[in-house]
């Protein structure tokens, strides 16, 4: 399988996410259809995945879609769950961290089914529960979920953008204390290559490149 590497710029990069939402949005005959669509933008926490998801609103807008920004890490099991073999094994941060559960009941299904979606469950820092009210979508809502580590995971999306990393700018861009997590996310992306409808790399933030295979 031969691969190409096309170099664009961050413009260019929103205008061809929020073209391939626009064009899975679209009915059979081109026209816009009314059905919500879920898109997760995903990558390694340094590739900043909530950058490009907030990128994408206000173009889809434009577009009369309206957007429900949601973040995965609004979403993560409680505390005692996640870290239930340690603060820093692999598999759990892998398999455990995401409540994928409450992610597709809250928000991915619910959209669908009944036109409204939870904007968080849980705050990331306090574990608290963070009580905020079921929020409404219109027809043609479009929801864009950014994370980490969850194409793959069973998600209940419909497009999937992965922002990758090569090994070097991962080990590179990753703190001392989070050394532990590097073998996580090597394996993560050996799991999920061909998994996602887009891939981006951004080893260069400020020039990605789509790949195309």
């Amino acid at each position: 399988m031969t691969t190409r590497v096309e170099p664009v710029t961050q413009v260019l990069l929103v205008e061809r996410v929020v073209d391939l939402v626009l064009a899975r949005a679209a009915g059979p005959a081109g026209q816009p259809a009314g059905h919500q669509l879920r898109l997760l933008v995903d990558g390694h926490p340094s590739t900043h995945p909530e950058l490009l998801a907030d990128a994408l609103v206000v173009p889809l807008e434009a577009a009369g879609r309206p957007v429900a920004r949601v973040s995965v890490g609004d979403f993560l099991r409680p505390r005692s769950l996640r870290l239930e073999r340690g603060r820093e094994d692999p598999d759990s941060l892998l398999h455990d961290w995401i409540d994928v559960g409450a992610l597709n009941r809250e928000v991915l299904t619910r959209v669908v089914d009944r036109q409204e979606y939870l904007p968080s469950l849980r705050n990331p820092d306090t574990d608290r529960a963070t009580r905020v009210g079921y929020a409404s979508a219109a027809p043609g809502t479009v929801v864009v979920l950014d994370g980490a580590l969850a194409v793959g995971r069973g998600l209940d999306v419909d497009l999937a953008v992965h922002l990758a990393l090569k090994p070097a700018t991962l080990r590179r861009r990753t703190p001392p204390a989070e050394a532990w997590t590097i073998s996580t996310y090597e394996r993560y992306a050996q799991e999920i290559e061909g998994a996602s409808d887009l891939m981006v790399r951004v080893d260069h933030p400020d020039h990605p490149a789509l790949v195309h295979t």
